[in-house]
């Protein structure tokens, strides 16, 4: 193993280490397991189905794109459109710092840690390949393992604006890939109708 190799393999456990400190729990056959870690694990399986030549500093992004999310409720903002994004980009900064912090600690300097945090950050989305490969990833996940759950708490009417604005985001590639997710009847009408509204 290079040292390299190494350095990669003692990060990624780290930030598992992190996200398993998540109280928020998932049943996944009949195993309980920190909500984070699993997406952090799901989003490194994605990527790498959806990318298999994905770099380093990609791999990383996508490992620690949620890590210690828990930490900072939705409820500290306002419960509207403004208080969301608001949530969100303190999240981005949040996750951001802590994947720093994690990878300095590993010997990774300082321009290495910026393409992570770029990443992570999502700059030039659509301008930068790895921004876009990485925002994919996050579309086809949600779509994969959240959607159907999501969708029973909502209206068709929001779902198909969501599902039409996360494709807006997403490449031919990632559209193309999310053409064969298997979801439920109802969810495929309404992602084919969120299709025609793009």
């Amino acid at each position: 193993m290079t040292t390299q190799t190494a350095r990669f393999n003692k990060v990624i456990e780290a930030f598992d280490s992190y996200n398993s400190k998540d109280i928020n729990l998932e049943m996944v056959e009949g195993v309980s397991i920190p909500k984070e870690l699993l997406y952090a694990q799901r989003m490194s399986k994605k990527l790498l189905e959806f990318s298999p030549e994905a770099s380093e500093w990609l791999q990383l992004a996508a490992r620690c794109q949620h890590i210690g999310r828990w930490e900072i409720s939705r409820s500290n903002y306002p419960m509207d459109k403004k208080g969301y994004f608001q949530w969100r980009n303190a999240e981005k900064i949040h996750h951001a710092n802590i994947a720093s912090t994690i990878l300095k600690e590993n010997g990774y300097q300082d321009a290495d840690i910026d393409k992570v945090v770029i990443l992570v950050t999502k700059q030039g989305l659509h301008n930068n390949t790895e921004t876009q490969i990485l925002e994919d990833v996050v579309c086809l996940v949600f779509l994969e393992f959240y959607f159907e759950d999501f969708a029973k708490k909502h209206e068709d009417a929001k779902l198909v604006d969501i599902l039409r604005k996360t494709m807006k985001k997403m490449s031919p590639e990632g559209l193309q890939s999310a053409s064969s997710i298997p979801l439920s009847p109802k969810s495929k009408a309404l992602l084919q109708e969120a299709a025609t509204k793009s």
